[in-house]
């Protein structure tokens, strides 16, 4: 087998590749406002009741009306899953992660399709697209080689005791319930989906509701790359009609879910609680969002931190977990460090991302917009207002890029996630004192170093209290078998998505001892 390689992300000052990416843009616009089934067992069945998906830049057009599942749906999926799960938990591993080399061959021959559904849906920007696009790829392709490892994994790692024949079994779990968020439409569902399914269980996959018509694209590859009925069972729906119902529901075998910690930790209670019939303990992994920082050290290279403060807090409109929304910079270099921020972010243009020349585009929509303008008024009582905090035209929901200084550690802005294109600058006294202060909150997801300093790189990779920390790069931009991707505290379990860890979670190791 070739040896596993990240996606390369496409080069769009080719300009064979921009008339690509156009070319697909104008494909996928004349397929707007359809309307989409939710696909039980391999049925597509309508509903009355539809969730209706709208282009974040352009707030009149419709991308799609999506059929929305009720409770009863909600268990005539439960039962097909199960029901599946009979026969697809007995499929070679070498046949599950096939499934998944066909569909990450097809999406490679689709890339710029799937990234023209990003664009429309979640009004990312063509690099940003095709960054999520290829980060499918990777964890397609990833997890079908890791999963062939983990079945070998089993027979080799055991201590041989003679006259016995012994080896350990990852056997799947059941019938999972997947909750992917709406900020990385087509990775993150493809991560959650297929790490589940190369494992050997049954899913009920439930899209975010702002995003729901590129999931039902991604269902539509499987199906072409040939993953038998019933193994995806694609339900979207409510959140308060279906949501409860399936984390609660006993056959329930386990949750993954990609989120807020609020939503998060509502889950986590929920599913402890066991209900009558239920015979095990219902397993959950969850991500659930940060408080990102970048410490400036005094000897940093500051035009490189100034560049991936503003990489890392603007991209996608900040509407990442791992976006910097903290820059903590040493008081000697603060003032220079801010100003360069400040000039380069100046720079930005932000509006409909069909238009090449917008750096990024809106937050995904009315609830999102306004909150991050409460954030706005809050922080102009916290701190100093040096750019942004307006919006950025009418049509959709854009945000001017916003940047606030002399903000005190324990603010509001400094401690609770905001996911808009929003920075606070906190000045500290030394290293000791950033340290301090990138540790002062709940969150543990991700966080950068800029230093020349050896010593404080050696500081930051033993005290800095992140899942993944990175030293003089952006906090953003995981890539999958490179960084795996998780944290700690209230960031989630810390499960470390696109890692050789990962799909333990989705496994149960059984212990096969046979006397020769």
């Amino acid at each position: 087998m070739i040896p596993y390689r990240p996606e390369p992300f496409t080069n769009f000052a080719d300009e064979q590749n921009m008339k690509a990416i156009n070319k697909a843009l104008e494909k996928v616009s004349a397929e707007l406002g359809r309307d989409y089934p939710l696909v039980i067992g391999g049925e597509e069945i309508m509903t009355e009741d539809k969730i209706v998906s709208i282009n974040p830049s352009a707030k009149h057009e419709v991308i799609g009306r999506v059929a929305a599942a009720d409770q009863a749906l909600a268990d005539k999926a439960m039962n097909a899953a199960w029901e599946t799960f009979k026969t697809w938990s007995r499929v070679p591993a070498e046949e599950r992660a096939g499934y998944l080399f066909k569909a990450a061959a097809i999406l490679r021959r689709r890339k710029h399709e799937f990234s023209a559904w990003l664009m429309l849906e979640a009004g990312k920007s063509r690099a940003e697209a095709d960054a999520d696009t290829a980060e499918a790829i990777d964890f397609m392709e990833y997890y079908g080689r890791q999963m062939i490892e983990l079945q070998d994994r089993g027979r080799q790692t055991l201590v041989h005791l003679p006259g016995e024949d012994n080896h350990l079994d990852y056997i799947p779990l059941g019938v999972g319930f997947i909750i992917p968020p709406w900020n990385f439409a087509l990775a993150i569902v493809v991560g959650m989906t297929t790490s589940a399914i190369v494992t050997g269980n049954t899913v009920i996959l439930k899209p975010a509701s702002q995003t729901p018509v590129i999931a039902y694209k991604f269902y539509e590859l499987l199906v072409e790359a040939g993953l038998p009925v019933g193994v995806v069972n694609f339900l979207p729906g409510r959140p308060e009609v279906i949501g409860d119902y399936l984390v609660d529901h006993p056959k329930t075998r386990f949750i993954s879910f990609t989120g807020s910690r609020a939503v998060g930790l509502r889950i986590h209670e929920r599913s402890s609680k066991v209900k009558p019939g239920q015979i095990w303990m219902k397993r959950l992994v969850a991500e659930m969002g940060g408080k990102d920082a970048i410490i400036v050290d005094k000897d940093a290279d500051l035009e490189l931190a100034a560049q991936n403060i503003v990489a890392s807090a603007f991209g996608f409109s900040g509407q990442k977990c791992s976006a910097c929304s903290r820059a903590i910079v040493h008081e000697d270099v603060y003032e220079t460090v801010l100003n360069r921020v400040v000039e380069i972010t100046k720079g930005l243009k932000v509006g409909d991302v069909r238009d090449a020349s917008n750096y990024t585009g809106p937050v995904i929509d009315e609830k999102a917009f306004n909150k991050v303008m409460e954030y706005v008024e809050i922080g102009k009582q916290e701190g100093r207002l040096v750019l942004g905090g307006k919006p950025a035209g009418d049509e959709g929901y854009f945000i001017e890029p916003t940047i606030f200084a002399d903000v005190a550690p324990n603010a509001r802005i400094m401690q609770e996630e905001i996911f808009g294109p929003f920075v606070a600058f906190t000045k500290v006294r030394d290293f000791d004192h950033a340290l301090e202060v990138a540790n002062n909150t709940e969150y543990g997801l991700t966080g950068s170093v800029f230093t020349r300093n050896r010593e404080h790189m050696a500081r930051a990779r033993a005290e800095f209290h992140v899942g993944n920390l990175y030293i003089n790069r952006k906090c953003t931009g995981a890539i999958v078998g490179v960084h795996p991707f998780g944290g700690f505290n209230m960031s989630g379990t810390d499960s470390k998505a696109g890692g050789p860890d990962y799909l333990l979670q989705f496994t149960q190791p059984k212990l096969i001892s046979e006397v020769l």
